[in-house]
Parts: structure tokens; sequence; C-alpha cells
């Protein structure tokens, strides 16, 4: 396998995953991530060559009135009501859209590249793959070689901070079948994306500027996926999110007054409570907080203390991805349509890990925020005035209902 700054692959990925790296046509960077047996081996090799002829990245492009200006690099503008930094990227404006009612193209550039199709903007370089990750091509951050990244003002008034959006975002392809479901793959295909979530943690977390890697999977059409292909993201943050500097903050106040880890703590006094817990194998546990906001929501988190991913060992890898598994199925069976075959749930998985450079991280703790806006079968959660407007939740249901409903749906305790 090649060697890389930061990964080490454990027993299973030395002998199971071979990871190939390469460059697509604009110099973006790319990686196969090969589980099948003839491509580990060598016996068979990837397509490493892109054929499309794009221009380089970052090159300069044709404005509206056909004059040529410099690429249109994501920038950020900090709130001074909240602190919060907001990137602004108006390349995405242009990306291809083929799922749902706002469908802007046909044909789908996640999969992997079919010969002789009208559709030949593809990412894939080879007509095969098991998993690949590349970073986006219409980047909601991303660093440009050769602009400052320094700190300056909208309108020169010191009251609006702004700066490049220097960060980095990378697309996971989790199978090739693009008309698959993630919660119809096999245990062993999620056991290569969880690889790939610890390559990729290991990997840019050496990179220059980044504080914050955020993995996470939208999934379904209400969420807003606009490509309908098993697939996740990887948000590499410049900043400290919002919603992770909240947790910090609270994570270290409660360090200081008690001493402990409030993650483990919660884990801990729900495992004690045994209501609201859903899912549990030998490494991790997957509860209904106390305090759940979403309609259904679930946490899953490793039972040893781990800060990021690509600290979970072999075991815990595959616990996770059989954990990952049971979860999205259950998560399919949970609303009734009156047929009892469930539905394609729509969700996030949203993966909280520690902070690179915080001192902070020292008292936080791996964890899994899964949930999603559906509240009935043929019902969605909207995020109305006191959710949008004040960051005020109102629940439509309670967090012991949400577990009962999953304690329906099968055994808490799955194999390992």
């Amino acid at each position: 396998m090649t060697e890389f700054a930061a990964y080490e692959p454990g027993e299973y990925a030395k002998e199971h995953i071979r990871i190939t790296p390469t460059k697509l046509a604009d110099g973006r960077d790319f990686f196969y991530l090969d589980d099948d047996p003839e491509y580990v081996s060598g016996k068979k090799t990837r397509e490493l060559k892109d054929p499309r002829d794009l221009p380089y990245r970052f090159s300069n492009q044709l404005n509206a009135a056909g004059e040529e200006v410099p690429y249109a690099a994501p920038e950020m503008r900090r709130d001074p009501l909240t602190g919060d930094w907001i990137p602004m990227a108006t390349a995405r404006m242009n990306r291809p859209i083929t799922a749902g009612p706002g469908a802007t193209a046909k044909g789908n550039p996640l999969a992997a590249r079919k010969p002789g199709d009208p559709y030949q903007d593809g990412e894939v370089p080879d007509t095969d793959y098991n998993v690949v990750v590349f970073e986006n091509r219409f980047p909601s951050m991303v660093r440009v070689p050769g602009r400052s990244e320094d700190v300056t003002f909208v309108d020169g008034n010191p009251l609006w901070e702004k700066k490049m959006a220097a960060g980095r975002c990378e697309v996971i392809c989790f199978d090739p079948d693009e008309h698959g479901l993630p919660a119809d793959l096999p245990v062993s295909r999620l056991r290569t994306v969880v690889e790939a979530w610890a390559f990729r943690t290991a990997e840019i977390s050496r990179m220059e500027g980044i504080e914050q890697i955020f993995p996470f999977e939208n999934h379904g059409q209400e969420i807003g996926v606009s490509l309908a292909h098993p697939h996740g993201q990887v948000y590499c943050y410049p900043f400290i999110a919002p919603k992770m500097e909240k947790e910090l903050q609270h994570t270290e106040a409660y360090h200081e007054k008690t001493g402990g880890n409030l993650l483990k703590d919660l884990m801990n006094a729900e495992l004690e409570a045994k209501e609201r817990v859903v899912l549990r194998n030998h490494s991790w546990v997957a509860y209904v907080p106390a305090a759940a906001r979403w309609p259904l929501e679930v946490h899953v988190a490793p039972v040893r203390d781990v800060l990021t991913i690509d600290e979970l060992n072999d075991q815990e890898r595959w616990d996770l991805a059989s954990m990952y598994s049971h979860l999205l199925k259950r998560g399919n069976a949970f609303f009734d349509k009156g047929d009892g075959k469930g539905m394609d749930l729509p969700y996030i998985a949203a993966w909280h890990q520690a902070p690179i450079h915080d001192p902070r991280r020292a008292n936080y703790r791996l964890n899994l925020q899964f949930f999603s806006f559906r509240r009935a079968a043929n019902k969605i959660k909207y995020l109305a005035g006191s959710e949008s407007g004040m960051a005020a939740w109102i629940s439509d249901t309670t967090p012991e209902l949400i577990a009962k409903r999953f304690h329906e749906l099968g055994d808490i305790d799955i194999a390992d």
C-alpha cells in the first residue's frame, strides 16, 4: 500500500484494503479504496488517468460578459453578532443537480465511467470501483495557491471581517451502484467506508490551516441531496464550526467543574437509565439523547475513550460498520406507511470529533449524531419561526417514544 503522511492502516486494512492515489484532470486529489481481493493483491489495477479535458481547477474563468477574471475562490465573513464565520461560495451555483424536482443535469458524476454514455463528465476515471474519495469540484471551502489568507474588511469597515475560506471539501462514494442505498450495503463495504473516514481524518489533520474535520452523510431528497448516489462528504473547516464550539464550551466547563468527561458521563448515564439505549455491541452504544431535538435522533458513542475516527482500532472499526448498518436498516423501518415495508428514510449522519489544534480537544470525545427531519410517514419537521429565528427547538415527540419505536424493531444487543 502507498505510504501516506499520517495515515497508518491497521492489520485488517493492510491485508484487505488497498488505497491508490491519483489526480483528476484539473489537479484535484483522488483516491481508490479497494476491498475486492483482485485489486487488493495487485492482480488488477485501477485506471488512474482522467480522460476529461478540464482546465486547471484554479485557472482564470470567463464572467457573464465573456471577460477573463480570476478564479472565484470562496470567501468567508464573520457575523459580528455571533462570531460565526460564514463561507460564501458562488461557484457552487454551477454544480450539476441530478436529483429531485430542481434537477438541472442528466447523468451522475459520482457513478463509474460508462464508455459511450452521452454523459461523460463523471468524476471516476475507471469503469468500476469499490469506494472512492476525491476533492469536491464545487467546494464550499478551498485553499487557493498564491492567494492571501489575511483578514480584511467588507467596505473597509472593521465591523465586518472577511478572509479566504481556505478549508477543504471532499466526497466519499460508498459504492458504484448509483441506485443503491447505504442501508443495503454489506457490512464489509461499510467497513471500507469507515476506513475512508479514518484515512481522511488522519491525512487532513496534517494539512495547513485546518481546525476541524467533519465527515457527514446527507441522504434523501427532503434533506436537499443534489446527487442521488450512496455517498457522503468531508468538510474541513479553517475554524471551529458553531455547533462544535458550543459543545466544546460545555464539555470544558463540565470538566473544570467535575473533573469528568461530559460525553462519557452522558453515555454512562444513558446506559444506567437503559430506557433510551437502542443498540449496543462490544465497542459502541447507540441511544436517543434525553434532550433529543429531532423526531428521530440517535447518538452513537464508542465505549472506549476516543477523540477522532483514526484512533479507532480494528475491532472498533468493524463494530462501527455493524452498528451503522443496523442503525440505517432500523431507521428505514421506523415509519410505517401501512404496508409494513417502511421507507427510504431521509437523514443526516454527522461525525463530531475532537478539533485538531484547540486545547479543549482533550476533554471531548468522538460521537456520531444521526437524525431525520421526518416526523411521520407523510410529514416533515420544518424548522420554522422558533427553530430558525431563535434556534429554540420545539419537539413534536419525546426521546422515550423514539426509543420505544426502536425497541419494537429488534433487539438492543447486536452481533459484533
